[in-house]
């Protein structure tokens, strides 16, 4: 058996999921899915966000894959973009949920261009409450953080978070 074909299954499926997470960020979740993802950008109250269902919801074409590949016999390709799905997941939340919103606890601090970069991109994202007026939707390719205060900017102040510990006048 040659593992070069999934291989390149594998690596073109997690790469490819980047473009479907922003499309799915965007306009679902940014759109008709804001009922779940609006306590994504709301001060979480407990361990869990309805936000969190999206894990589960996108977890499934994997799992759907995974079983066809191993069990099913649909191929080597099955269980090769199952796997990329899943290992897609695996870097979202190691990086969105554990070093940017810091949902289990860690000393890590993002020292590198790259993670600064994409680190404060989803925190600008997250300076809007709102579902319109966000900027940033990937979550491994983002903007520069001064073309996003740029747009931040250009959108008004319409529902930006207020910042912590300023007083109003």
């Amino acid at each position: 058996m040659n593992a070069l074909p999934p291989i390149l299954i594998f690596l073109a499926t997690v790469a490819a999921m980047e473009g479907f997470a922003y499309v799915m960020h965007r306009w679902v979740m940014h759109g008709p899915g804001w009922f779940l993802h609006a306590s994504h950008h709301r001060e979480r109250t407990g361990r869990w966000e309805a936000n969190d269902l999206y894990f589960v919801i996108f977890a499934m074409p994997s799992i759907l894959l995974l079983l066809g590949g191993v069990q099913w016999q649909w191929g080597d390709w099955a269980t090769a973009m199952g796997d990329g799905i899943a290992a897609y997941g695996a870097i979202y939340l190691g990086f969105h949920d554990i070093i940017v919103h810091r949902r289990v606890g860690h000393r890590h601090v993002p020292r590198s261009a790259y993670m600064k970069r994409i680190v404060q991109a989803h925190r600008l994202h997250h300076a809007v409450e709102t579902k319109q007026g966000c900027v940033s939707f990937g979550f491994l390719v983002a903007p520069s953080p001064e073309a996003l205060k740029r747009t931040l900017a250009r959108n008004g102040k319409a529902g930006l978070r207020a910042a912590k510990g300023v007083l109003e006048s």
